[in-house]
């Protein structure tokens, strides 16, 4: 589970394809994601995407919740990692998230990422890969990106499959 921090490895191309079996993820990683599917979960039932995210703080509490509420809100911002930068800022008192975890049930898009990459969370864990909008590793790399300031390690997978179970069960409901 090293993440990618060296200058050789910052000027690789993203990964065409996700691996395959991520590293175990530690046990404060598996409870943030449990809190990550019951958002994503409250996100489904009020008619939105089924993602949702948690902050963790230094010491693996956690300490904000976001869920999607783009339907909800009508404001195309409010994606779940969004929502839970903006609870942790609150709750901590300062913008700057260093020493914080973002854990997210789907890898996040460019400008979550970015919003991530902003805050200087110092990692950010996902769940299901996104090969479509990923801006973590799979489409894009922006955590990574030499040109950004600051690099949170990255960890994706963790839990994918159970993450990804949830997005493909919301959208064979709303397409039938």
């Amino acid at each position: 589970m090293d993440p990618v921090k060296s200058s050789d490895e910052l000027s690789k191309p993203a990964p065409a394809a996700p691996p395959a079996a991520p590293a175990p993820a530690p046990y404060h990683w598996n409870r943030a994601m449990d809190a990550a599917l019951d958002e994503a979960r409250a996100a489904l039932d009020s008619g939105d995407v089924p993602v949702g995210a948690v902050v963790l703080d230094a010491d693996g509490a956690i300490v904000a919740r976001g869920r999607n509420m783009r339907e909800r809100h009508l404001d195309p911002s409010s994606h779940a990692e969004v929502e839970a930068l903006r609870a942790a800022a609150r709750a901590l008192g300062r913008w700057n998230l260093d020493g914080c975890t973002l854990v997210v049930t789907l890898e996040p898009c460019p400008m979550c990422a970015g919003a991530a990459v902003s805050a200087h969370v110092s990692r950010i864990v996902f769940g299901a890969w996104d090969a479509k909008m990923g801006a973590c590793g799979s489409v894009w790399d922006i955590p990574r990106d030499p040109h950004v300031g600051a690099f949170p390690e990255v960890y994706g997978g963790v839990r994918g499959e159970e993450c990804s179970r949830l997005l493909r069960a919301s959208f064979r409901t709303l397409r039938s």
